[in-house]
């Protein structure tokens, strides 16, 4: 089995906080150390309810100080939202406190709605110039040198690995490009994933720090003592989606049961059936074979996981499942 890895975006349960949220997460990340995970990522998005990962560095250090050697990073941070020398700063921080642990994956998407892009932004041509903002964030990560004008203190010298994140033919080209390890965001967005994956591997150039090409996906798993226990915990993902494509995001809601899931209209199964083509839900049984498959049929160096699930008790032992039926050693 491929290394296996977390991405979690805090997800703020109805009738929870923000601070209920992050405390849970940092749980999962220590949890997630314990059974060898090898990384544990948080997103950046904005102005959403249910999701408490907006301040992605502040929430990574969090996670940082609370574990001791699973590898945090941003799963990620959209760059067009920032300028790279802030960004350099934030993640050479982190990497100065925590040395080897961490990573900084950037996306050219702005996390959020239209209107709350343009309160982050300010124009809206900012995701053009992000094949030149990822180059001069990755220069801010070297050692400097004599007579350089503008420096990351702390950040230069860092060489925090990067990697590009995307759910287009965009990012695979660019990080094929500059040599950089690639993640397909599957878990939300599966339409391109062969397509990116064959074309990053077709033009990856070798770079300073990788030879080869290095893929990785991003998928949804729900594990849990059955099939239908698991189909019942995704259904707050399900509702989840509804919600965003409808225009209404909201805390994360608890799950429906069977007769409540069947009430969905037509349109709405077509959507998350698309939605969700690789998702892996079931007992563990289900949930080992759906895993190997899904690696089998993509060929990815690491996979990761992601379960926005509203009981945190639930939520745990799906990632302890995850980890045994794929052999992970517990800690």
């Amino acid at each position: 089995m491929v290394p296996l890895s977390i991405l979690d975006l805090a997800p703020i349960t109805r009738g929870s906080d923000a601070g209920v949220a992050l405390r849970r997460s940092l749980d999962l990340a220590q949890h997630a150390e314990r059974w060898s995970y090898g990384r544990f990522w948080l997103a950046e998005h904005h102005n959403m309810p249910g999701v408490a990962s907006a301040a992605t560095a502040v929430a990574l250090g969090v996670v940082a100080q609370g574990t001791e050697r699973i590898r945090i990073g941003a799963g990620g941070i959209m760059l067009p939202n920032h300028a790279p020398l802030v960004i350099a700063e934030q993640f050479g921080t982190l990497a100065a406190l925590y040395p080897g642990r961490i990573d900084l994956g950037l996306g050219r998407a702005p996390g959020t709605d239209q209107v709350t892009m343009r309160a982050l932004r300010r124009h809206q041509q900012a995701s053009d110039a992000f094949p030149e903002n990822v180059v001069e964030l990755m220069r801010y990560f070297e050692p400097a040198v004599e007579g350089q004008a503008i420096r990351a203190v702390p950040g230069a010298g860092s060489r925090v690995p990067v990697w590009l994140l995307g759910s287009s033919l965009y990012s695979a080209q660019l990080a094929a490009a500059l040599g950089l390890p690639f993640a397909f965001a599957a878990h939300f967005a599966p339409d391109l994933l062969h397509e990116a994956l064959e074309i990053y591997r077709a033009q990856f150039r070798s770079s300073a720090d990788y030879e080869k090409p290095y893929a990785m996906a991003c998928i949804n798993v729900y594990a849990a003592e059955t099939d239908a226990e698991a189909r019942r915990l995704l259904t707050s993902l399900e509702q989840a989606f509804v919600a965003l494509r409808t225009g209404r995001p909201t805390e994360l809601p608890p799950p429906l049961d069977a007769e409540a899931r069947r009430a969905f209209e037509p349109a709405l199964n077509d959507m998350l059936a698309q939605l969700l083509r690789y998702a892996v839900v079931g007992g563990p049984e289900t949930v080992r074979q759906g895993v190997s498959d899904f690696v089998q049929a993509t060929g990815v160096d690491e996979l990761m996981t992601t379960a926005m699930i509203f009981d945190h008790a639930a939520r745990l032992r799906s990632f302890e499942i995850l980890a045994s039926v794929c052999g992970l050693p517990h800690g």
